[in-house]
């Protein structure tokens, strides 16, 4: 396992790299806002030796360095820089969450950089009431701190029993320890994004996925199938909004089948 800091324009991107050698696919992971690479654990055991594998923290999170301001051009900049430095030519994307928009953002201004989409619990716009919810989410960041938004998101994103067997402590923990700054610049991002034409006019395969206990989102994933040419949408059972860590067993399968589909 390769681990590194690439620089983005100013800000370091932690990277972490675990190598399949010849000519193994490239998928290349991005994770949601308040985790970090770490959340993509189960499908790199899943898939070792298979594929070549990038996470990296998104700016912000983790390891990787916080901007004052955050927009998803900035988000897909940096993925882009990453697939620049490892001279990977086309990958395999598979984004979470805010990693969803950065990924359609990527494919928007480098069409032909991404084979393949993996999309999981994560929209193409951001909602009527969005911007109203991410502000006060980012005034309860400022006003509380980075413990208490973790502690109440966790509650939001996991079932009962999940928490209860100690299954999102490591994710509670780097939640807690998250920059409010970098929080707040990511959630800004959030309030104000429309990415449906750049999902429109996709042409490769595109695999949505969203956990079944996650509020509305599949119905909005489903919607976004309907939008997307090439897009199949499938419901983990059993999850929230973590569905590969909720149920990596599942979200694993998910992926394998749409592999199999295309022969990838």
């Amino acid at each position: 396992m390769l681990e590194l800091t690439i620089r983005s324009d100013d800000c370091p991107i932690f990277v972490s790299v675990a190598e399949a050698g010849g000519q193994a696919p490239w998928m290349v992971f991005s994770n949601s806002l308040m985790t970090d690479h770490r959340i993509w654990d189960a499908q790199v055991a899943h898939f070792a030796g298979r594929f070549n594998m990038l996470r990296y923290d998104q700016r912000g999170h983790g390891r990787s360095g916080v901007s004052e301001t955050v927009d998803f051009d900035m988000l897909s900049g940096d993925a882009l820089r990453l697939l620049d430095h490892f001279e990977i030519e086309t990958c395999i994307y598979v984004g979470l969450s805010m990693g969803v928009p950065t990924g359609l953002n990527l494919t928007r201004q480098h069409p032909g950089r991404v084979s393949h989409m993996i999309l999981s619990d994560g929209q193409m716009a951001t909602q009527p009431a969005g911007r109203q919810t991410w502000q006060g989410r980012i005034d309860a960041a400022r006003a509380n701190g980075m413990p208490w938004v973790a502690g109440d998101t966790i509650q939001r994103w996991f079932a009962a029993d999940f928490i209860a067997a100690g299954g999102a402590e490591s994710m509670l923990a780097s939640a807690r320890q998250m920059q409010v700054e970098g929080y707040c610049a990511c959630a800004a991002a959030l309030q104000d994004y429309d990415f449906a034409a750049a999902a429109a006019g996709l042409t490769i395969p595109v695999q949505l996925l969203a956990g079944s206990n996650d509020g509305a989102m599949p119905q909005t994933m489903q919607v976004m199938a309907q939008t997307i040419p090439n897009a199949r949408f499938n419901i983990i059972e059993g999850a929230g909004h973590i569905p590969n860590v909720e149920q990596p067993g599942r979200f694993n399968a998910a992926m394998d089948s749409f592999f199999a589909t295309h022969k990838v």
